[in-house]
């Protein structure tokens, strides 16, 4: 007959209560119970309260060969109480995940948990390095678009000097020959001044000449002025 440690709830709704049993492996959930070793009380505070078990008849199912359940198992570590079926299980556990690993699956939610976290970390590089090759790429495209601005100005600039030496020298043709024509016109404007002042010299003597017959006409006509006005007071009388 095979004999396995577990728990039965027998605790009202919403406070859980269980009982830790010796019982037949063919024993439904509510069947007969061989022994009673003890009581789990989830609820209680005090954690000195929570398990109380008999230590030296749950040895001695262990030691004949019962076989305890995983919370059973994990509630006799917890106590101290070690066991053949907790080292076989854990190293029925350690081969289970060494294979998993091996083959590259996730076997503990610890495992999916850290996987989960390497993922978003991994997600969150990829978009800073994609961020920051588009930014460089913008920058890269503004630089190229600056420089080719900067050529094209420069090659306008020098298709205008060309253009500007080419108006600035008929100017220069301009000034050379307006030069010339106060040069020409210098001599001229010289030779009119003598030709002048030639014929203000030559027109003083005839003035002057002129000057006493004009005295003389006058003299005459003021004279035959007054002798009119005689002449006219004699007929009045």
């Amino acid at each position: 007959m095979a004999v396995k440690l577990r728990m039965t709830r027998i605790g009202r709704r919403h406070r859980p209560f269980f009982r830790i049993n010796a019982v037949e492996s063919r024993t439904p959930r509510d069947g007969k119970v061989i022994e009673k070793l003890g009581h789990y009380d989830p609820i209680e505070k005090d954690p000195a309260k929570q398990i109380m078990l008999d230590r030296e008849r749950t040895e001695y199912w262990l030691e004949h060969g019962a076989i305890p359940s995983d919370t059973v198992s994990q509630i006799l570590l917890r106590l101290g109480i070690k066991h053949k079926y907790a080292e076989q299980k854990a190293a029925r556990r350690e081969k289970a995940r060494d294979l998993a690993r091996a083959k590259g699956k996730l076997f503990t939610k610890a495992d999916r948990i850290a996987a989960q976290k390497k993922a978003e970390q991994a997600e969150e590089e990829a978009k800073a390095k994609a961020k920051a090759e588009e930014e460089a790429a913008k920058a890269q495209a503004k630089a190229e678009e600056e420089k080719a601005k900067a050529q094209a100005e420069a090659k306008s600039e020098a298709q205008a000097k060309p253009e500007e030496k080419e108006q600035a020298a008929p100017k220069a043709e301009v000034t050379e020959e307006k030069t010339d024509a106060k040069t020409e016109a210098a001599p001229k404007k010289l030779e009119a001044e003598v030709v002048e002042e030639k014929a203000e010299a030559d027109f003083e003597p005839a003035k002057a000449e002129a000057e006493p017959e004009k005295a003389e006409t006058e003299a005459e006509t003021v004279k035959e002025k007054a002798e009119e006005d005689t002449k006219e007071e004699s007929a009045s009388r």
